[in-house]
């Protein structure tokens, strides 16, 4: 197992479980105490998991929000997968929007240059990096901007949303599970994201495979608003399978 997979593992069992010690971790996979500290210092730098004495905490359960740089770090190559395969679902000329989030950044950088289209963001940066797009036209929601994910929010944000009918929504999500359909930490951003899925025809969600069975406090939507899920070959067939008996169609990547 790749040090990588191995951490992706431990997240997981810290977000089930609610908790992780040092040496039952060092058991089961089979590799020193050391090795796992050192796993869980990585983790903790990319503010998945906070340290406690004998283990780690997942930051969810500490009702802590990690910051767009932290998870931006982590799941690169999943994310930038995910965003091409996102592609194939933007109309040949029509409006999208693309919620904030670091999976559909990549979705940003990789929108086609020779394709007109109507972008709605509410996320200033991804509108700084459209604007100079000659075959785009770039709108921007208002509102409060959250520092910890540099979304706007509130009702500079909500007002033009509720007069929108756009092609396809782009969403993100913190986390997602058959059990509570899509959430988020923060009960504006919850807000923001319902409404950005009422404004349009088709939703599709970009989310990496360690979003999915992590439930946070805010939800925004259910199942029955998805319908397209793209992920990433880290969601094990099962689970997919539970998606789509669920109603949703599953894309791994």
């Amino acid at each position: 197992m790749y040090a990588e997979e191995r951490q992706q593992a431990i997240l997981a069992k810290a977000r089930a479980e609610g908790r992780v010690d040092v040496v039952s971790l060092a058991e089961g996979l089979a590799v020193t105490t050391e090795t796992i500290r050192r796993d869980l210092t990585v983790l903790e730098r990319a503010g998945v998991v906070r340290r406690v004495h004998g283990g780690a905490i997942p930051v969810e359960r500490l009702g802590f929000e990690p910051g767009v740089a932290a998870r931006d770090s982590v799941m690169t190559g999943e994310k930038e997968r995910i965003a091409k395969a996102a592609l194939a679902e933007l109309p040949e000329e029509g409006s999208i929007i693309v919620d904030a989030g670091t999976t559909t950044g990549r979705l940003i950088e990789a929108l086609p240059v020779d394709r007109e289209l109507t972008v709605v963001v509410n996320a200033p940066a991804f509108a700084a990096q459209l604007a100079t797009r000659s075959n785009l036209t770039v709108l921007m929601l208002g509102g409060r901007i959250r520092g910890r994910t540099m979304a706007a929010v509130d009702d500079w944000a909500l007002a033009p949303l509720s007069q929108l009918c756009v092609d396809v929504a782009f969403m993100a999500t913190n986390g997602v599970s058959v059990g509570r359909g899509l959430t988020t930490p923060d009960i504006t951003e919850a807000a923001v994201k319902r409404a950005m899925i009422g404004a349009a025809r088709r939703t599709v969600l970009l989310a990496d495979h360690s979003k999915v069975g992590n439930d946070c406090m805010a939800r925004f939507g259910g199942l029955n608003d998805v319908d397209l899920f793209i992920t990433d070959e880290g969601l094990d067939e099962e689970t997919a399978g539970e998606f789509g008996d669920a109603g949703v169609r599953v894309v791994r990547t």
